[in-house]
């Protein structure tokens, strides 16, 4: 928008000291511009070509090595099974004392335990305790015949079953308890697994006989408490009924 002033108001306000703006009065000037500086022409390198890769070989194919199987050392037989005679694990108890539920006498069979002392050790005190439990420590005529490997060939193959007899036939057992599978096996002359010879009633020479798991196993397993509990529960109602030795 223009303003449209006459002389005298243009005087008055230049009396005033206001400066009048015309658009027109004050026209740009001209901004040079620096000229714009051109890069030489830098030639493009040549990028080479790459050479082709060499043809990849397929990979020999290996014949595969037998494996080496170890000589057997000169001299090295299996461990042989000899059975100690029965010893009383408690001989200081009165026979006035023994609950009659008990039968005339027991004989264990067990592997794994010391034979200066089997009630000795974490394996033997277990042991100890599940015969406390039954109360077979009020009983003098409770004995345990040891299973112990025997290094060496010499060893005679019979000698198990030979002790075993003699044992028999001079404690006359109620019940045989055959603890482990070593022991299950070496009396019984069977190769079933451990848990299939449980949980049942067996014969050797005509005396009851139950298997259970041996002290050792049940320190690894704990599980198995309950099934060798019933397994003792099931050789003292063997005992109890059996009929007294003449």
């Amino acid at each position: 928008m223009s303003l449209h002033l006459d002389p005298r108001q243009r005087a008055m306000l230049k009396e005033m000291g206001v400066t009048l703006w015309w658009p027109g009065a004050m026209a740009q000037e001209p901004v040079a511009t620096p000229p714009t500086r051109v890069a030489p022409h830098q030639p493009v390198p040549t990028v080479a070509a790459h050479a082709a890769p060499a043809p990849v070989q397929a990979p020999q194919t290996m014949r595969p090595v037998p494996p080496v199987q170890p000589a057997p050392l000169p001299g090295r037989t299996p461990p042989a099974r000899v059975l100690l005679p029965p010893r009383a694990l408690f001989p200081g108890a009165d026979p006035q004392h023994t609950p009659a539920a008990l039968g005339a006498s027991w004989l264990i069979v067990a592997e794994s335990l010391p034979d200066a002392d089997p009630l000795e050790g974490d394996a033997g005190r277990l042991l100890g305790n599940m015969l406390r439990a039954l109360q077979l420590h009020r009983h003098p005529q409770v004995f345990l015949c040891t299973l112990s490997a025997a290094h060496g060939s010499g060893t005679d193959a019979a000698a198990p079953n030979a002790v075993l007899a003699h044992a028999l036939t001079s404690v006359k057992p109620s019940v045989l308890l055959l603890m482990g599978r070593a022991a299950a096996h070496a009396v019984l002359g069977r190769t079933e697994p451990l848990g299939q010879l449980r949980g049942q009633a067996h014969r050797v020479a005509g005396v009851p006989a139950v298997i259970t798991y041996d002290a050792p196993y049940l320190l690894r397993a704990p599980q198995a408490k309950p099934a060798a509990w019933a397994d003792l529960c099931l050789a003292r109602v063997l005992a109890r009924s059996a009929p007294a030795a003449p």
